[in-house]
């Protein structure tokens, strides 16, 4: 994007940018909490106006001890130009010197970039005739569309061919209005050709859907049709791409049948605070995650799949942890014969109580063999995401509020559901940083790429690295596709000693 129409686009943002910070104190100790602007009907406060009675039936969350916090050791780099310091820390120093116009990179090799900046999810497709495209969203160059409806559209879903990866070529742009506003809603069923999205932002909006054939030609997806639901923010795709859940942070969980895609339709509604959405291999078990309360519902929605007429839903368990803060999405997976939940939270803020305490929730594996009593197997995070240590970097570079938004996990993503060997994550001001994962109880750094902090025009505000997207992999060529908000689309190669055989 050219930086006169960014500059344009980042004056609409400065609202909801500021904020102000006043002092309270929670579990006897001082925190801080969040005021800002009002914002227009139906964004924030509607979210935060609803009351428990307008929440389906749950199971009261557990809570769940965890092992000692501890960050992963970090990455040993054989290749690259390495950032020193803290783990995961970019300050004013770096940001400042000349490394800072080519950005830090640590058993990472950068394979191709592409310039439109990107916001929060990228997929990868590989279509029948052997094409490769990769499909990312645009949200984030419209940043005042994250919490209002008010911001207007983003630029829509941009197509790339990269069956040569090191020469992506942009093909299409999708401008249907759940392209425009999808959010994090983005998702991709590879194995019917499914692309599709309903309307959101950082809240949630009263939404439309709408899906996109992407089989015969992955470079210009097909609009099959649309359809309106109550409200979006994210969504979940069943394995079968029979079932498309959408979410809505305020309002309802959606269960749409697309036997027929031509022809969707809403076979259940419930109405969950929810977040993030994932489906088990079997699609009988979905994952949610509640931000308003932080914690993690396992429901049981075998029903849904199973297509009984007025299907229920039921928690099979649902626990919290500490610290939690947002819990954002999971990832289920199975390594050496067990079955596990990637989970990671967002931001180093809760909404109930609401409450700043620099504590990021950062990411972390549960054990599901047994989903009635998941136990947390190991966190993931950094140095710089520790309670102690985040409290001390509020001043560094940050295109976004630092002490909520700053050094905290967003996405992550693995490259395959069984044995995944390893896991991505986008950290906000710390780049892309990947861990091995073999041993789940022990997971390690072993990469990372943080993109040049003044590549791209930014918000006008302190240049930083603004990862926020989920990546996408090409296993065979050890390649991993993310976005930055700020420089854009990247094709990443790790290197071979960084992955696990």
């Amino acid at each position: 994007m050219h930086p006169h129409r960014f500059a344009r686009r980042a004056a609409l943002v400065a609202a909801t940018a500021a904020v102000v910070v006043v002092p309270l104190t929670h579990n006897g100790k001082r925190a801080d909490a969040i005021a800002g602007p009002t914002l227009p009907t139906n964004d924030l406060e509607a979210m935060l106006a609803l009351t428990g009675a307008q929440v389906a039936p749950m199971k009261t969350p557990v809570f769940v001890r965890a092992p000692r916090l501890t960050a992963a050791p970090r990455a040993h780099c054989r290749r690259g130009k390495p950032l020193m310091g803290l783990q995961g820390r970019v300050d004013q120093a770096a940001v400042n010197s000349p490394a800072a116009a080519h950005g830090w990179t640590c058993n990472l090799t950068t394979v191709a970039h592409y310039p439109t900046p990107g916001g929060f999810r990228v997929w990868r497709y590989t279509d029948p005739s052997g094409r490769v495209c990769a499909y990312y969203d645009t949200s984030f160059v419209t940043p005042a569309n994250l919490v209002s409806v008010a911001g207007g559209p983003s630029l829509g879903v941009e197509v790339l061919d990269v069956t040569h990866p090191a020469h992506p070529v942009h093909t299409a742009t999708l401008t249907s209005l759940a392209m425009l506003a999808p959010h994090e809603s983005l998702n991709l069923n590879t194995k019917r050709g499914l692309l599709a999205a309903e309307v959101g932002n950082g809240l949630t909006l009263p939404s439309s859907f709408a899906v996109y054939d992407v089989r015969h030609d992955c470079r210009h997806p097909r609009l099959l049709s649309q359809l309106a639901v109550p409200t979006g923010h994210e969504s979940g795709f069943s394995p079968d791409g029979r079932t498309f859940y959408a979410a809505g942070g305020a309002g309802y969980i959606s269960a749409i049948d697309l036997a027929d895609p031509r022809h969707p339709r809403t076979i259940w509604r419930g109405a969950y605070y929810s977040h993030g959405l994932n489906v088990s291999a079997d699609g009988k078990t979905l994952y949610q995650t509640d931000p308003i309360n932080g914690n993690l519902g396992i429901l049981d929605v075998s029903q849904i799949q199973k297509r009984v007429t007025h299907p229920k839903v039921h928690d099979i368990s649902r626990i919290t942890w500490k610290p939690v803060s947002i819990p954002q999405n999971t990832v289920p997976f199975m390594s050496h014969g067990h079955h596990y939940l990637l989970e990671f939270d967002e931001f180093a803020f809760r909404f109930n109580p609401v409450t700043v305490d620099d504590a990021p929730g950062a990411a972390r594996i549960l054990n599901i063999d047994d989903p009635r009593h998941p136990r947390i197997t190991s966190d993931i995070r950094l140095a710089v995401q520790m309670p102690r240590t985040h409290a001390k970097v509020h001043n560094d570079p940050s295109e976004l509020p630092n002490q909520i938004l700053g050094y905290s996990m967003h996405y992550c993503g693995l490259p395959r559901l069984v044995n995944p060997k390893i896991v991505a994550c986008s950290a906000i001001n710390s780049g892309l940083r990947v861990f091995d994962i073999s041993h789940p109880a022990h997971p390690r750094e072993v990469a990372y790429y943080v993109s040049p902090p003044k590549a791209g025009p930014g918000l006008n505000l302190a240049p930083s690295d603004v990862a926020l997207s989920q990546p996408a992999f090409d296993p065979a060529r050890r390649e991993i596709y993310y976005t930055d908000a700020v420089s854009g689309f990247y094709v990443l190669r790790l290197s071979a000693s960084a992955w696990p055989r």
